[in-house]
């Protein structure tokens, strides 16, 4: 019986000197937890204000596909940068097709006018006349029917040499103003192209019509047109043999496009004097080859 009393009152001691289960379950500070100066042993997520579940999903995603994004972006500005077309330097601006240069002598009979060498702007010779002979068109008195005062008359005395031999040439265009000239031009281009239209017709500016010293010649055996098959009528046979005695010289002969610039025209013909358009004859040459300004193309 006191051996039990003594237990109990031992037992009754050390309950007494215990906290309740309350207690024990109360919040304390931990004691392991407090601030460091330099240092926090456990995080203080009371002090915190995050969404971790978004925290983990952001570290989830750059580590799986961060690489990836990287890349998209460093694709879309290469993207961006190529698309974006690239812009000349102010020094390198879109330059303007060349200008042709001007020849210093538009009034003399041996001046040369090609793609090389155009007119001054406006040039139209104080000479002009109307020779006495045939014309395609009648008896028009127009600028197409009109050459300068020296190559006018020479064409009148080969015309009427050629008709003395049975040989009936016509005239069938001189002189073209630059704004004729122009027209012309912008014509054959909408009928045959550019290309084309390069071979047959001078820019404007760049042709000898507009010198006053060449003249297309024609005849009735091709319809008054202005075709190849005149070489081998008896009237071009006849021209292309005799042009040079009256200082004509056939301007754009056959094999001669790479010198010349245009294509084979047995109609055109260019008046440069009898001495020249002789040497020009007995040598073979074109115009360009007797000036010594060849340039082929």
């Amino acid at each position: 019986m006191i051996k039990n009393c003594l237990i109990c009152g031992i037992s009754l001691s050390i309950l007494a000197g215990c906290s309740s289960f309350d207690s024990l379950l109360a919040k304390k500070d931990a004691l392991f937890g407090t601030p460091h100066m330099t240092k926090t042993a456990v995080p203080q997520m009371t002090d915190y204000d995050m969404d971790w579940d978004a925290f983990f999903e952001r570290e989830v995603a750059e580590s799986d596909g961060g690489e990836e994004v990287a890349s998209a972006e460093e694709d879309s500005e290469t993207a961006a940068n190529e698309e974006e077309p690239s812009r000349p330097d102010e020094g390198e601006e879109a330059a303007e097709p060349e200008a042709i240069p001007v020849v210093a002598n538009p009034g003399a009979i041996n001046v040369m006018v090609n793609k090389f060498w155009s007119l001054p702007e406006g040039h139209r010779p104080g000479d002009l006349i109307k020779p006495n002979v045939p014309f395609s068109f009648g008896d028009e008195n127009s600028d197409r029917s009109k050459l300068r005062a020296e190559a006018a008359e020479s064409l009148e005395v080969m015309f009427q040499v050629a008709k003395g031999e049975g040989i009936e040439l016509y005239a069938r265009s001189g002189f073209r103003s630059y704004e004729s000239q122009a027209a012309i031009f912008e014509n054959e281009v909408a009928a045959f192209g550019y290309e084309r239209a390069v071979l047959y017709v001078a820019l404007p500016g760049t042709s000898e019509h507009q010198t006053g010293l060449a003249m297309d010649i024609t005849a009735k055996s091709v319809g008054l047109e202005l075709v190849e098959e005149f070489e081998s009528t008896a009237e071009g046979k006849w021209l292309a043999d005799n042009a040079h005695h009256y200082g004509f010289i056939l301007r754009y002969p056959k094999g001669k496009t790479n010198i010349t610039g245009y294509a084979f025209e047995p109609w055109h013909f260019r008046y440069v004097g009898v001495d020249i358009a002789g040497e020009i004859y007995a040598k073979g040459l074109t115009f360009e080859e007797y000036m010594g300004d060849v340039r082929e193309f």
